[in-house]
């Protein structure tokens, strides 16, 4: 399986080869593309796709020293208001790591040796989030004529659901640790020798996705001995973990602790995906322009994004655009194309200024939805 990325040149294709690189559902007439934002942001960025090593590892490295040894000092620190300040230094740090594999299914292979293992080995197994259940799934969310559509596995319409979506959808992470030691220490030994379960396991349960319908397809090549290295590890992990906890090795308390730290860590990385998009697409297919005005971007001056959406994901729409630059260019990318195009053009239209405001405008917007379905549906002389 593939993990090229493509480069930002290629975001010039036209929207003809666009429809025909899946050939599978037909762009609304509405459809449209900025060229002028395309180009320009191809062009000023060209430079910018090289991945840097040293800020990787130093980044990813300090991020998990910090999450743990906080994760540690929350465990030992007997007064609460320590223990709970230090928990959430956990949460944040762990969570800064836990983004990057994000950058896992875009960068090149071979352009950072060790990297995918080394982040699987110190995050990925032991918080049970190994990379298969990412990697495969978000190039899908990249396809340009997946992405909004049922076909993706990471869309979801919020803004055109019931309001009760919005809180649901952040509540359901919360339980998250819980499902993932049910996957990696009961799901996975037993769909070894149970191959209906096996299916069931592999479609609905190996994949961070937020689309019910989706369901994935069985691992092939280079990749499937990743996926089943992974999986196996996780599998004994999770195993070794309960043990501990049951025969007293692992305090109950600093189970719970760390239970509460990653559920947190998850908590936090589904606030950040609730405003990741505005999530009004229908299920059609978007053009390349849409497709970023339908993404979010929170650029300075504002400082909490940098906590909340960590390794370049607070230039999410910008990434859309240009998936081949590496989270430590974005904002560099960001002020280039900002400067090369004038205030007011389409550029602008995906930054936004808080996470508050962006879920306000959700909840809005699927609360109107709602009532504009409604009283399409009222008989003719009824009263709202």
């Amino acid at each position: 399986m593939k993990h090229s990325t493509p480069q930002s040149a290629d975001i010039a294709m036209s929207l003809d080869s666009v429809v025909s690189e899946a050939g599978q559902t037909a762009v609304r007439a509405s459809s449209f593309d900025d060229n002028e934002l395309i180009r320009t942001a191809a062009k000023v960025t060209r430079d910018l796709n090289a991945v840097n090593p040293l800020i990787y590892w130093a980044d990813f490295l300090a991020s998990i020293v910090v999450g743990y040894g906080a994760m540690v000092a929350a465990i030992m620190f007997e007064a609460p208001g320590f223990a709970v300040l230090a928990g959430i230094v956990s949460v944040l740090a762990l969570y800064r790591a836990g983004s990057f594999i994000h950058e896992l299914t875009h960068i090149r292979r071979g352009s950072l040796p060790g990297f995918r293992f080394m982040w699987n080995a110190l995050l990925g197994v032991p918080l049970l989030l190994p990379s298969f259940m990412y990697e495969g799934i978000h190039n899908l969310h990249h396809a340009r004529t997946r992405y909004g559509t049922t076909e993706d596995p990471e869309y979801l319409p919020l803004a055109l659901m019931k309001p009760y979506t919005v809180p649901l959808f952040v509540l359901v992470s919360v339980l998250a640790p819980l499902g993932l030691l049910i996957r990696y220490a009961i799901l996975s030994p037993l769909s070894l020798i149970i191959p209906p379960l096996r299916k069931v396991v592999v479609e609905r349960y190996s994949g961070l996705i937020i689309n019910p319908e989706f369901r994935r397809r069985p691992p092939e090549g280079a990749f499937k001995k990743q996926w089943y290295a992974q999986e196996i590890a996780a599998s004994i992990w999770a195993i070794a973990l309960i043990t501990a906890v049951i025969t007293g090795f692992l305090p109950l308390r600093a189970f719970l602790i760390i239970l509460a730290i990653v559920s947190g860590a998850i908590v936090l990385n589904q606030i950040r995906t609730l405003v990741a998009h505005l999530w009004e697409n229908d299920g059609e297919v978007m053009s390349v322009t849409e497709q970023y005005l339908d993404s979010v971007n929170v650029p300075p001056p504002a400082l909490l994004p940098a906590l909340w959406a960590p390794v370049g994901l607070r230039y999410h729409a910008l990434h859309h655009l240009l998936p081949g630059v590496p989270y430590h260019a974005l904002g560099e990318a960001h002020r280039r194309i900002a400067k090369a195009l004038p205030a007011g053009t389409t550029y602008y239209r995906a930054n936004h200024t808080s996470l508050w405001s962006l879920v306000a405008n959700l909840v809005r917007g699927s609360a109107g939805h709602t009532e504009a379905i409604a009283a399409a549906n009222r008989p003719a002389g009824t009263a709202s």
